[in-house]
């Protein structure tokens, strides 16, 4: 792995870099200054120190030193995440990948920041071999610094090749602390996840330069090799029990769980009080298993009604894309594209949308899609399954009087 380095012998002890650290992660400790586990590797001692003792270490880890697939998995009040169920299930994919190419075994493993056997047996349905977990207060609480210094302890012990977090709100805080101790790379926001047949590298491809192409990233010399991913962009495929997955209530789950320890050196840098829940559209377009689509292609906002009345005939949930919002037609939790929500729904009628690039990355993992605009070149068409090229509010209209 990699680090901050102290050469003693060059070290006069100045405290200049005890000054410049802006996470107190440096201390005097037996006449020699020490890094602590606060380290987040802002280099700013590296930068102080005027005798030069002080150097950033980066190990290239091969990949004979690190295997397996880790995911992060996300609980709230009402469970564990869908999207934590969706990384177990692309993990799963991704490993048996791996095994084609190395010829040895790779076994998923999820990070699970509590002690709760009923989501373990989720993540083990899902994909997950085993399941880690730390009982931590701190980690229940939601602490992102607190689930950094545990996924890193754990990272540096066990040495995976691939970890993948959630690109939620917390997600987006704990994986780039973790990159940043373990000083590798962090891709974030990936729509597409796949393991190269011939280096094993893990090909990360995500949107760049404001949506107008799709980038692969790959991170060649580092471990672990990292990512985000949101909500709703991979299917879950849940394992039978039997087949690979054990039978629910039975012992099983229990033997495939971990309990893990919590750093002792670990100090948060914040308390968390409470936590405020937005009082707003709380809509959650993520879940729906049919979904009705819209775009500027539907004229008016006037026409937004006939839509919804079209989406709740059919027993669809109601999307739009980011112009709508923009425009004040429609509420952000509708919003469906890379700037908006990722979505993966059995159905997917797509109702006026041209489909520039950051849309379609955000309806990759629709099953099914139902295209109907009136520009028969339009991109929409060539992810649609079945495209009708006319007027968006006379289709709808013609529907509903069936």
């Amino acid at each position: 792995m990699s680090g901050i380095v102290i050469d003693h012998e060059k070290c006069i002890l100045c405290r200049k870099c005890l000054r410049s650290c802006p996470v107190s992660a440096l201390e005097l400790n037996d006449g020699r200054i020490r890094v602590t586990d606060l380290c987040n590797l802002c280099t700013m001692c590296v930068d102080s120190c005027p005798k030069g003792a002080i150097t950033m270490e980066t190990a290239e880890a091969a990949a004979s030193d690190s295997s397996g697939i880790w995911i992060y998995a996300q609980f709230d009040d009402s469970g564990l995440c869908k999207v934590s169920c969706e990384l177990a299930s692309k993990a799963a994919e991704l490993a048996e990948e791996t095994e084609a190419v190395s010829e040895r075994t790779c076994e998923v493993t999820a990070l699970l920041p509590c002690n709760d056997r009923n989501m373990a047996e989720q993540l083990v349905s899902c994909g997950a071999d085993r399941v880690l977990f730390c009982e931590k207060e701190a980690l229940k609480n939601g602490d992102p610094d607190a689930a950094a210094a545990w996924v890193v302890s754990l990272v540096r012990e066990r040495q995976p090749a691939v970890m993948l977090f959630p690109a939620t709100a917390a997600g987006r805080e704990i994986a780039p602390a973790c990159a940043a101790m373990l000083g590798t790379g962090l891709t974030a926001d990936c729509t597409a996840l796949k393991i190269d047949p011939e280096s094993g590298l893990l090909h990360q491809t995500r949107p760049a330069f404001g949506g107008n192409l799709m980038a692969t990233i790959i991170c060649p010399g580092t471990r672990p090799q990292m990512a985000t991913v949101r909500e709703g962009v991979f299917s879950v495929h849940r394992k039978e029990p039997g087949d690979g997955c054990p039978v629910p209530g039975s012992e099983a789950p229990g033997s495939r769980m971990e309990e893990t320890a919590f750093p002792d050196s670990f100090i948060s840098r914040r308390s968390i009080k409470n936590v405020l829940r937005d009082a707003g559209d709380t809509y959650d377009v993520t879940k729906a298993e049919k979904l009705v689509v819209v775009g500027r292609g539907i004229g008016s906002k006037k026409n937004i009604p006939l839509m919804r009345e079209f989406a709740d005939r059919i027993g669809a949930g109601f999307g739009c894309s980011r112009p709508l919002v923009e425009a004040g037609w429609c509420e952000y939790p509708h919003q469906v594209g890379q700037t908006g929500h990722s979505v993966a729904p059995k159905l997917l009628i797509s109702i006026g949308v041209s489909g520039a690039i950051q849309h379609l990355a955000g309806i990759a993992g629709a099953e099914k899609i139902i295209a109907v605009n009136t520009d028969e070149k339009a991109p929409i068409f060539g992810v649609a399954d079945c495209g009708i090229v006319g007027d968006c509010v006379s289709v709808v209209k013609e529907f509903l009087k069936s």
